[in-house]
Parts: structure tokens; sequence; C-alpha cells
């Protein structure tokens, strides 16, 4: 990993434009190192186990887009945050079937497509709420089996099959990089997904609007800005270390 993930616990809204400010900067350096533009790179905040309280003070510092893993914590907040329109969700992790009814009511993008199945109900239940969402296929680049995602083979053929799903944006392609500290390894499993999306774009429906990466988190998102990420899902990095509810003993 570049940095450590974790920056100061963040409890008031200055605390959060300190952190956001220091994300963006971290952004911008590694984009400029890259000869990119820092413009060019997309912050989604993941914003699992914080509570809506606290993530009113995120929004008061400039957070607009909460990226959260699980479907149920998501729609509580969306529901808790109603008076805040303005907000996008979007859906990191993985979904079952049997829950896409609640994507389709509220999120804007899910970044963990996998398979043709889930597509075609995401597109009957959007059929039904008259939205559309935008998508990212999962791709696993590390071959790891704990992580979720296509082999980057059938990446392609997932692309062509959404092509009358016309409720589904093919935006681009997600990943994950192996939990290591050997910057090579993460760097190739995200240089993998760049490769995999030059692929991909050929069997795309709608090319154009086929143009992002999303991969790099709080540990690693510099490595994945010098390979061509164009969103980074950085949590950690917001909003200090994650406090997991204490279980009751006994």
């Amino acid at each position: 990993m570049t940095s450590q993930p974790a920056a100061q616990f963040a409890a008031t809204t200055e605390d959060f434009i300190h952190n956001l400010s220091a994300v963006h900067s971290r952004i911008s350096a590694a984009a400029s190192a890259a000869g990119r533009q820092g413009d060019g790179v997309r912050l989604l905040p993941v914003t699992k186990t914080v509570p809506a309280e606290r993530l009113r003070l995120a929004i008061a510092a400039g957070v607009d887009t909460l990226g959260e893993n699980k479907v149920q914590e998501a729609l509580a907040k969306s529901e808790e945050l109603a008076d805040l329109p303005h907000l996008r969700y979007a859906i990191i992790g993985p979904l079952q079937r049997n829950k896409a009814k609640f994507v389709a009511r509220f999120a804007h993008e899910f970044h963990a497509l996998d398979s043709l199945r889930l597509a075609e109900t995401l597109q009957r239940q959007l059929d039904e709420q008259d939205r559309s969402l935008e998508v990212y296929i999962q791709v696993n680049t590390s071959g790891e089996e704990t992580k979720s995602g296509l082999a980057a083979a059938d990446a392609a053929e997932l692309a062509r099959d959404l092509a009358p799903l016309d409720r589904l944006v093919l935006r681009g392609l997600m990943t994950m990089a192996t939990n290591t500290t050997e910057e090579q390894v993460i760097r190739s499993c995200f240089r993998d997904l760049r490769d995999c999306a030059s692929q991909v774009r050929q069997h795309v429906a709608v090319p154009e609007q086929f143009t992002e990466l999303s991969m790099g988190m709080s540990g690693d998102f510099e490595l994945a800005i010098a390979e061509g990420a164009t969103v980074v899902r950085v949590g950690q990095g917001i909003f200090g270390a994650r406090q997991y509810p204490q279980r009751a003993v006994g």
C-alpha cells in the first residue's frame, strides 16, 4: 500500500473539510505524477458503517455521493436522508437478485455487476420504477476466490449481452486489488483492468459512455490512478477508522 488508509477520525464538518481536502490533494498529486489531470478522477466516498447523523456533517463539507456495500444499509440511509434529494447512492458490493428491487428504487450507480441474470433482474425492476442505473462490470483481476467478479475473459461477453437492456447504462469496469504490500502486484491488478477495458470497449453498445475504471481504495488509490483509474473509492481516508457496532455479550 502507498500510505496509511485511515485519516483522523472526522467528528465535525471542519474535520471532514480537512480530510476531503487531503484526499483531493493526494488525487491531484497522483494524477500529476501520471501525467493526468486531477479532475479526471472522481472521488467516491465509501460510507459503510457511518450513521446518517454523521453523514450530514460530511455532506455539509461537500460529499454528494454515498458509496455503500450493503443494500439494506444504503436503503435505510436514503430514507433517513430523504430531505437531501441531491444525494446520489452507489452500491459497490455484491448484490443478490432478490434485493435488486431495492437498488432499482433509489440507487444511481452499481459497481459490482457480475452476471446476465442479475442484469436482467435489474432491468425488470428498473422498468417498474421507470428509472435507469449506471453499472460497472466487476472483474476479478486478482484471481482470488474470496473476491467477487468475472474473469477478464468473460467481461466482454457480458458487456455484449447488456446491449438490449436499455435501463442499464454501462459506464465501465470495477476491480479490487490483491491485499498486499507489494506495489507491483497491486499495480498489475489495476493494469489488467485497464487492458480488459480496452477489449471490452469493442463489444459495448454505446462506447462513448464506457469511459470509467472504478479501482483503488484509501490505501492504494495513488497506484490505481497511475494505472488509469477514473473513480477511486475512499472510506477511511475521509471518515477515519471504521467504528463497527459492538455485539452484546452474554
